[in-house]
């Protein structure tokens, strides 16, 4: 065995353990490993290796989609684990040899897509760059939150795509991309979501991205712009180390911006035919047209998508569709973003018209449990942690029916549903979670999207952000506004009919909401996974010339619903400018105030957090003396909830209270001799 990552206390059977120093274990011995520094996680390391079956393609485990790893899940106590065969043997490492922890606060970054002059100023950027970010309390695998500077941004809203200028119509994102949610950053990790509507003006680079493993609560991060030759170059230096395990790769890079924008062409800059960003190391994000939302943008994404796999052009990994973009990722062997782009453009110059198109597309009816118990618990806990006066609270539906001008929240309840809902991606959010947007404009409620994001969100929740509806595929954070829960769209094992994948949704299909109460729901929500209960899906085409045609028979009444809509949603955003509200701040250090505390009288034991985090419940109580390890207080942080407790036993003073926000070291409470 070998424990890796940052210094570890670990010991067998009560003898000290070093780290990155092999040692073998006999059966029956107990392995302990407890605190870590310098650093958030560490890894054990087993002779050949831990055996589990492999899951698209994969063995790690994804714990929120249940799949992967030990049964999907993290290990719990009791569980058995069994091994491979041994094969090489192992060695240890020399502390010349060892990876620098200490590195980890300067992250190296590609810029794009989304940058200056597009999305943020030139001010921006530079403020982007030079800041050192704090991470927040509320990260984890999905993403790293990160507290620090607001853009000023260089457009006043996201138009039909939201009303925060953070927001984007739908694109995919690449690995460690950094996303902001409205004004706050979150570097996207390893469980984070495919696809999403949020601008990302940087992406971390190949070589850098473990070290995102090991940002905890209250670290400063800054970013280092390279670029993409230099991103290849230190990644090729990571790689041989890793083959060959000689001295760390610590050569300097010096900064350097590159542009973002590597191919604009055609028409002016606000109406482009198309245009190429780097979106990553290995990613290029081609955009279709102007930042609108038009069906027709999205169905020559998808006609591009399948020309690239019809003309089997090399080199090509992956590609993700957004609403009016195809993400690429590339092979770096055979292209860089230049050449590729160079290639991309001479086939968009001749794209296939969209006129003729009929994709194959199924009506799905769900239910809905409207305004459900879990979104409004996700409500208020989202008010409880993370911010108390954001204008959509305490009623999502409310907020929907004002700033879309309807007359009231039954108003909001028929167009949802009403509508026919056209899924046009999927992975927003998580895997399998569709974005979809009403094939009639007339049933379009647009919204803004929380800022900063929700970080839960229950399964299957269904929300509205910008002009599009999103099902949770899974438990996580998110920020469309709520209006009602559904059906898993997400399911572990395939079973039953309406899974041939462990997605339900396919894109063009066309979802259609009925209305069960929340009970009704729970039970339907037991027999869906067991394949105990059957949808209504019925196979159709999605005739775009028809379409044409009825949104021409219908002209005059969906620009009079537009109007009115644009109306009521300049002026709440007018009204959000005039209070204050447009853009959201979080304090250095994540909230946690400075404070004078009181002196502890002699003898007294001070409490302090651990960890930046807020506080999810306090257990103890002022008026009654504490036993030795009773719990005081349990501190929300990295997703994660841990209980504080009590070194000694005696009469407690709480300094704290349910829902605060504090930094590692701040005194919880002070606990006096009985």
């Amino acid at each position: 065995c070998v424990i890796a990552g940052p210094p570890c206390e670990a010991d067998l059977d009560g003898v000290a353990v070093e780290s990155w120093s092999t040692f073998d274990v006999q059966r029956g011995q107990t392995l302990r490993m407890g605190r870590i520094t310098g650093g958030v996680r560490a890894y054990l390391l087993v002779a050949g290796g831990i055996d589990v079956p492999p899951a698209m393609g994969s063995t790690a485990t994804f714990a929120l989609g249940g799949i992967g790893g030990f049964n999907g899940r993290a290990l719990r106590a009791g569980d058995t684990v069994h091994l491979r065969p041994v094969a090489a043997g192992l060695l240890a490492l020399e502390p010349i040899k060892r990876p620098d922890y200490d590195a980890c606060g300067a992250i190296r970054v590609i810029m794009g897509p989304h940058a200056a002059p597009d999305f943020f100023t030139e001010d921006d950027v530079e403020a982007f760059l030079s800041a050192q970010w704090r991470v927040h309390y509320n990260s984890s695998r999905t993403g790293i939150r990160l507290s620090g500077p607001q853009p000023t941004w260089a457009r006043p809203d996201g138009g039909e795509a939201g009303l925060h200028p953070s927001n984007i119509h739908d694109t995919a994102y690449a690995f460690g991309s950094v996303d902001f949610t409205g004004d706050m950053p979150v570097i996207l990790g390893p469980d984070g979501p495919s696809l999403g509507g949020f601008v990302c003006p940087a992406a971390v680079v190949n070589a850098d991205r473990w070290k995102l493993g090991q940002l905890a609560p209250g670290d400063t991060v800054r970013f280092v712009p390279v670029t993409e030759a230099d991103a290849a170059r230190i990644e090729e230096e990571l790689d041989a180390y890793v083959d060959n395990l000689d001295r760390f790769p610590d050569t300097p890079v010096a900064a350097a911006r590159q542009d973002p924008v590597v191919r604009r062409a055609n028409g002016s800059v606000s109406d482009p035919d198309f245009v190429i960003r780097r979106a990553g190391q290995e990613w290029l994000l081609v955009e279709f047209g102007p930042h609108v939302l038009d069906i027709a943008l999205h169905l020559k994404a998808h006609a591009f998508a399948a020309r690239l796999v019809r003309e089997a052009v090399p080199g090509i990994l992956e590609s993700t569709l957004g609403i009016r973009s195809l993400q690429i990722r590339f092979d770096r062997t055979r292209w860089n973003g230049e050449s590729l782009a160079s290639r991309l453009a001479s086939m968009l110059e001749e794209a296939d018209s969209v006129d003729g198109m009929a994709p194959e597309s199924r009506i799905v009816r769900l239910p809905l449990s409207w305004d459900d118990p879990a979104c409004r618990e996700a409500v208020e806990r989202y008010m409880r942690v993370v911010r108390e006066d954001a204008p959509w609270c305490p009623d999502n539906v409310e907020f929907i029916r004002r700033i879309n001008g309807l007359d009231d929240a039954g108003a909001v309840k028929d167009i949802v549903l009403d509508a026919s809902y056209l899924v046009m991606g999927l992975g927003d959010v998580y895997l399998g979670a569709p974005v979809a947007t009403p094939l009639d404009p007339r049933h379009r409620l647009v919204t803004t999207k929380y800022n900063p994001a929700r970080t839960w969100t229950a399964e299957n929740s269904v929300g509205i952000g910008g002009s599009y509806l999103c099902i949770y595929g899974m438990e996580g954070p998110g920020g469309y506004q709520f209006v009602g829960r559904t059906l898993q769209v997400w399911n572990r094992h395939r079973i039953g009919a309406a899974f041939d994948e462990h997605w339900l949704l396919r894109p063009f299909d066309q979802i259609r909401f009925y209305e069960v109460d929340a009970d009704t729901l729970l039970e339907m929500r037991e027999a869906f996974p067991r394949g105990e209960l059957e949808l209504d899906i019925r196979s159709t085409r999605f005739d775009y010339s028809d379409y044409v045609r009825f949104l021409d028979a219908n002209k005059d009444e969906i620009d009079a619903f537009t109007a009115k809509r644009k109306q009521a949603f300049d002026a709440e955003l007018a009204g959000w400018r005039e209070r204050g509200q447009l853009t959201f701040e979080t304090t250095l250090a994540d909230g946690a105030a400075e404070e004078k505390e009181a002196q502890v009288a002699p003898g007294a034991t001070v409490v302090a957090s651990p960890m930046a985090g807020s506080i999810w419940s306090v257990r103890a109580d002022s008026s009654r003396p504490v036993a030795r390890d009773e719990v005081l207080v349990v501190v929300e942080a990295m997703k994660s909830e841990f209980e504080i407790r009590a070194p000694v036993a005696g009469k407690v003073a709480l300094s704290v209270s349910r829902g605060q926000l504090v930094a590692p070291g701040q005194r919880l409470a002070v606990i006096e001799p009985a």
